[in-house]
């Protein structure tokens, strides 16, 4: 589905790298984790994937998604893909909403940007989504301006919103970092579930080592805008290559002997 190769990135003005020679094969339905510090290199990754780097920026290597040059594209390809063939879940979904708009009319012009519908049409669509991603009290959310909605139930809409039209691939950069320990874990269970019924590939950013390691299919580990580990999950935690991974690992909490609790 999803492969990138040699990936070089240098933001305008920058001698260094941001991104160098990154590398990464997604199959349909599986989750790929990139984990690491703040300014590794992690969301250029993701930005390069879904077209929103800086004009000026240069790129080099390949991206491809099911067999088709990402970076070869038009803006006016890259409009049509954006939010349904491919989706973003932000880090923070209700700094990402309007917060003197209702959900409901916030939705409903996501919709229409995407889809020929009346504005009937396109409600009811939004209900039966937010319905399927387990928010039953559909009418009372889009009725609800963002403030009148706690921040996991903010960042469901988020997943919601992406999840319309059944994107194949869903890119999420820290989906869980601005969250209670409690509503992570449901965050988390959302995501798999999304995985699990609807075949969605998921390429997801975090800090998290210990999240990422109970979600993902791949785990690959960036340090200083290069990968220094990569592989199936248990393959990265059972031999790391490098000795950040080391100190990674050796930071994770551990909890009656699981490695996520």
């Amino acid at each position: 589905m999803l492969t990138i190769q040699d990936l070089s990135v240098r933001y305008a003005g920058n001698a260094a790298l941001s991104v160098d020679q990154f590398q990464l094969r997604l199959n349909d339905g599986e989750i790929g984790c990139i984990v690491g510090e703040s300014g590794s290199g992690k969301s250029t990754v993701l930005k390069a994937v879904l077209g929103a780097l800086p004009e000026k920026t240069s790129i080099m290597g390949q991206v491809d998604f099911n067999g088709r040059s990402l970076l070869q594209q038009t803006p006016a390809e890259w409009l049509n893909m954006r939010g349904t063939t491919f989706s973003m879940i932000f880090q923070d979904s209700n700094a990402s909403l309007n917060p003197i708009r209702k959900i409901g009319k916030q939705y409903e012009e996501y919709i229409l940007q995407h889809k020929q519908l009346t504005l009937t049409e396109a409600r009811q669509l939004a209900e039966e989504t937010l319905i399927k991603m387990q928010l039953k009290d559909a009418k009372g959310i889009m009725d609800s301006y963002p403030h009148q909605l706690s921040g996991g139930m903010c960042q469901r809409v988020g997943i919601a919103m992406a999840m319309t039209f059944q994107p194949e691939l869903l890119l999420a950069d820290e989906p869980t970092s601005a969250l209670d320990v409690v509503t992570q874990e449901q965050i988390v269970e959302e995501l798999l579930r999304v995985r699990n019924v609807f075949n969605t590939s998921i390429l997801l950013v975090t800090h998290h080592l210990a999240m990422a390691a109970y979600m993902a299919d791949q785990l690959i580990v960036m340090e200083k805008g290069r990968i220094v580990d990569q592989g199936f999950v248990l393959e990265v935690i059972d031999h790391p290559q490098s000795p950040y991974t080391e100190t990674l690992l050796a930071s994770v909490p551990e909890l009656k002997g699981e490695f996520y609790g």
